[in-house]
């Protein structure tokens, strides 16, 4: 049995759980993806389950468990975050404070009391780290590089919300960090805030609109809300924000900067909100291009790698890359709370002593983060056998062909096969598919299939080998985490006269030959598909090129808007039946949606369908 440890990250958001075997991650997953409920911060019981399951383990045969952050030390600032505030936020202190006194407070001891509750066996030691260590594990362990300089920018760990690092073989050391509460990612997540959005699932939402506005208030941030030192550090003026205190994330001064109150969520969009937008993101940009100069004048490293949720951020990462600070740019494709989780795995076992193994392979050692459950064909069959649903079953290379050929007649494919990522990204593992070349494609993804705004743009998968013919990509990007530009030879001249649309009439405005993945700046966050990362992915754009000549598909998470992304055949088989998608390859099996049963003639078609 090799030498196993466990990582943990629960009770804030995005609870994950992963199992690394002699240094190498094995299994990882959200524990969303199980309960269906989105962001699910409770304990990771089912993640844990499967990760077990996975290594055909008991908790026995685990060395140690790894829980990514310390609750006391995390405590101690959220005390004194309250102390600060008097006697403002009494609310938010007497509804928050009971919480810490019980669960949080002590949640390594809550960590082994669920670990025991599972009945797998004798729960091993509980190891504690500190929150942007495993962030700083997490970027660095799994990287393809020897050595390189390390950035963790975040919203906060228990002190630190910006940390430094030096990576050389299996040592990680921390150089330099700002502390609370002079964060990038607050400062960021204030103004989701402020744009109607919810903060800690929203913030993509902003980086997404952006590209509609002008960055008008750039200057306003940087003089009023952020000072930033030539080295990257910085701090911000608490006046305008309200985090201290309470629920909200601004405050009336906030409020008289810009012009008024904060949008109502799902009201409409105005100039404001793309401006807000353009312009929190380009001194979002700013300061991590910044952050990044300073960590290669400190390391001596060409190569960076990137953890927590600030890297998710793939507009600033694009623009990191395209700054050429560094050579190599390498980001954690669950950079954020999950990711800890594997972080913190990570760090006990090479502190254990386990080999970087991977290290001369050229590549990293995440799987094309393919770290999550798999459902073979078998199980796939007994589950639709068991519902009567009808279905045509198909080789591999045949199905690749036939679903080529449907999404080049403008049909919308549900893609499941393999195991699923780990990470908020669909990487061609539980994914909807469809032709970027047809201009309507965003618009019927987004309205009747994932049932969200119109203004969100859609990812770009192409074959790894034709990248640099579609997009400017300077190096690959197989985790969908930087934004590239459409490549010249692909772009449609703008006509003079549409240079006077603005705001959401963008969206009207064809911008190359690859619409449907062209936002409307002429970006697209690329995702670049190998053979050995995603063979059957791989094998889907292969055919696809077959077919039409164009190594390009829309990709997009395999869910609808406020839900997590499916897991099971069951949760595909739901969206499937919920939406307008027309085909679902469910591993070996394609199911058309003109032959399925009419689940609306059942009375409520929602509940007609069996849940498990």
């Amino acid at each position: 049995m090799p030498d196993l440890v466990l990582g943990i990250s629960a009770f804030y958001h995005d609870s994950a759980a992963a199992l690394v075997a002699d240094g190498r991650p094995v299994a990882a997953a959200q524990e969303e993806r199980f309960s269906r409920r989105r962001h699910d911060p409770s304990f990771p019981a089912r993640a844990v389950e499967y990760c077990l399951r996975e290594a055909g383990a008991g908790l026995e045969d685990v060395s140690a468990v790894a829980y990514y952050e310390d609750p006391a030390l995390k405590f101690r600032r959220v005390l004194d975050s309250y102390l600060r505030a008097a006697p403002f936020g009494f609310t938010a202190f007497a509804d928050g404070l009971p919480r810490w006194l019980t669960r949080k407070r002590r949640a390594a001891d809550v960590v082994a009391e669920e670990l025991a509750a599972l009945g797998r066996g004798r729960v091993p030691e509980i190891r504690v780290l500190r929150h942007h260590r495993s962030h700083a594990a997490s970027a660095f362990l799994p990287s393809p590089y020897e050595s390189a300089a390390v950035l963790c920018v975040d919203g906060v760990g228990e002190w630190a919300t910006t940390s430094l690092w030096h990576g050389r073989g299996a040592r990680l050391t921390n150089l330099a960090e700002l502390r609370f509460p002079h964060s990038l990612g607050l400062l960021y997540s204030a103004f989701t805030y402020y744009c109607g959005f919810k903060v800690d699932s929203g913030e993509y939402k902003l980086m997404g609109l952006a590209p509609y506005g002008r960055p008008r208030y750039a200057d306003v941030i940087r003089e009023k809300l952020i000072d930033v030192r030539p080295d990257g550090s910085f701090r911000l003026d608490m006046r305008y924000f309200d985090f201290l205190r309470g629920q909200r994330m601004t405050g009336p001064a906030f409020d008289r900067l810009f012009g008024g109150p904060r949008r109502t969520p799902e009201g409409p969009l105005t100039q404001r909100e793309f401006d807000l937008a353009a312009s929190v993101q380009q001194v979002t940009e700013e300061v991590m291009i910044a952050l990044a100069r300073t960590a290669r004048e400190r390391t001596g490293e060409r190569r960076l790698c990137l953890a927590g949720g600030v890297a998710l951020n793939c507009v600033a990462n694009g623009k990191l890359i395209e700054a050429g600070v560094f050579d190599e740019v390498w980001v954690q494709p669950a950079a954020g709370d999950a990711g800890g989780a594997l972080g913190a795995a990570l760090s006990v076992a090479h502190e254990r002593g386990a080999p970087r193994a991977h290290l001369g392979s050229g590549r990293d050692a995440m799987s094309g983060s393919l770290l999550g459950p798999a459902h073979d064909d078998e199980e796939i069959a007994a589950y639709l056998d068991g519902r009567g649903v009808p279905y045509t079953r198909l080789d591999p290379d045949a199905l690749a062909d036939r679903v080529a050929k449907e999404l080049s007649s403008g049909k919308i494919v549900g893609w499941f096969q393999g195991r699923s990522e780990f990470g908020p990204r669909a990487l061609g593992a539980r994914s909807i598919l469809g032709d970027p070349r047809d201009p309507r494609m965003r618009s019927a993804m987004n309205l009747k299939i994932k049932f969200r705004e119109s203004f969100r743009p859609f990812a770009p998968a192409v074959l790894d080998e034709d990248a640099g013919e579609y997009f400017d990509v300077r190096q690959e990007s197989p985790y969908m985490l930087v934004v590239s530009q459409v490549a010249g030879g692909q772009r449609i001249e703008v006509p003079a006269g549409d240079s006077r649309v603005t705001g959401l009439d963008l969206l009207k405005v064809a911008r190359s030959r690859i619409p449907a993945v062209t936002h409307v700046d002429s970006s697209a966050r690329v995702q670049t598909v190998s053979a050995d990362r995603n063979a059957p992915f791989h094998r889907l754009l292969t055919s696809f090129k077959a077919e039409t000549g164009c190594p390009v598909l829309v990709n997009t998470s395999f869910n609808v808007r406020g839900e997590p992304i499916v897991d099971s055949p069951h949760d595909a088989y739901t969206c499937f039946m919920r939406t307008d998608i027309d085909l679902l390859a469910l591993g070996g099996f394609l199911l058309d949606k003109s032959e399925q049963p009419d689940w609306r003639e059942q009375g409520d078609w929602r509940e007609a369908i069996p849940l498990d």
